[in-house]
């Protein structure tokens, strides 16, 4: 993936999410910490277009994201902090093929596909349960695979071990380590932040630290306190 952000603010009345940011991100996997409301979300937010900014421009792999935010979603595939707000339909398998037939695939097609994507994780056996029904690590895994299934080059994922348990934790990162697709890690766990290459650091709205782990994740201990 190639992102770059150009003097890039969101604003939010007189609310500063984030403020000025310029930096260009290359490779295949990034993570993004930070405290609570540090702008972490709304970066990640604007590399697949769900937020566009107030000033300057998100550019990701070509494509403008102020300009062509529908593109950007296609390009860039966004896995939300919480599970639920992923999944709609009750049935997985159901869940995974509305979002193909409204790329036009016909029932069967999207029906075969969706299978595929989950059988990447050995979750095809969740193809019929119901949502409600599963634990928190598949209920994140399944909301993986609903967005992998549209293809996205680049994967977004905000908070994805959240409120899991310790195995869950690990059958997630896991997934995440397998992925072919670029990754985009927003994520309070620092035991997933330091498998990244690469870490930005944000703070109250601006980019504080970008770097290795190492570098990185002792800056955020000491903005935190620890």
């Amino acid at each position: 993936m190639i992102v770059e952000f150009n003097d890039c603010s969101v604003r939010y009345g007189a609310r500063t999410a984030l403020d000025r940011l310029s930096v260009r991100i290359e490779g295949t996997r990034l993570g993004v910490i930070g405290l609570n409301g540090s702008g972490k979300t709304t970066f990640a937010r604007l590399i697949n277009g769900l937020s566009v900014p107030s000033e300057g421009k998100v550019v990701v792999n070509g494509i403008d994201t102020g300009l062509e935010p529908e593109r950007a979603r296609m390009e860039a595939g966004f896995v939300f902090q919480s599970p639920h707000t992923q999944l709609i339909m009750p049935i997985v398998q159901d869940d995974i093929a509305l979002g193909l037939k409204a790329r036009g695939l016909k029932q069967r097609e999207a029906d075969s596909r969706a299978m595929e994507v989950l059988a990447r994780f050995g979750i095809e056996a969740l193809a019929r349960r119901r949502v409600h029904e599963l634990s928190g690590g598949e209920l994140q895994l399944a909301a993986i695979a609903s967005v992998l299934a549209l293809e996205p080059r680049i994967l977004v994922l905000d908070e994805p071990t959240s409120q899991l348990d310790l195995r869950n934790r690990h059958r997630v990162t896991g997934a995440i380590d397998t992925l072919p697709e670029d990754a985009v890690v927003v994520t309070h766990d620092l035991e997933l932040a330091a498998r990244l290459p690469r870490l930005l650091l944000f703070h109250e709205g601006r980019l504080l630290a970008d770097g290795p782990p190492g570098e990185t994740i002792p800056h955020y201990l000491s903005i935190a306190g620890c």
